[in-house]
């Protein structure tokens, strides 16, 4: 059965959370594709409202959340929503540990 994987993290550990994406543990698996910076950044401005439907639209379709997890991402409110969400949609959701990986 196929999965589509829907990864939550800190986006300041996206450095780490690309070294995950390369590991081809999800080989096979339909990955819900990054935004970058920029578009983060231009979604931010538009209020949390904004993010917060993004996120909506990112999940659906969605079976397995992945929630990378680094230093600070316990402080992060929309990576609490993500699981939030997650969990009402009946997503798998697994934790990974990346805060030990190098930058």
């Amino acid at each position: 059965m196929t999965r589509r994987v829907f990864f939550s993290f800190h986006y300041e550990d996206v450095w780490r959370v690309q070294q995950i994406r390369q590991m081809g543990a999800f080989a096979g698996k339909e990955v819900v594709r990054f935004d970058d910076a920029a578009n983060y950044e231009k979604l931010q401005r538009q209020g949390d409202a904004a993010i917060k439907r993004w996120i909506d639209h990112q999940l659906n379709g969605t079976s397995v959340t992945v929630v990378l997890i680094g230093t600070d991402t316990w402080q992060r409110p929309y990576v609490k929503y993500e699981i939030e969400e997650s969990y009402k949609r009946d997503n798998g959701l697994l934790g990974i540990h990346i805060n030990g990986l190098r930058d």
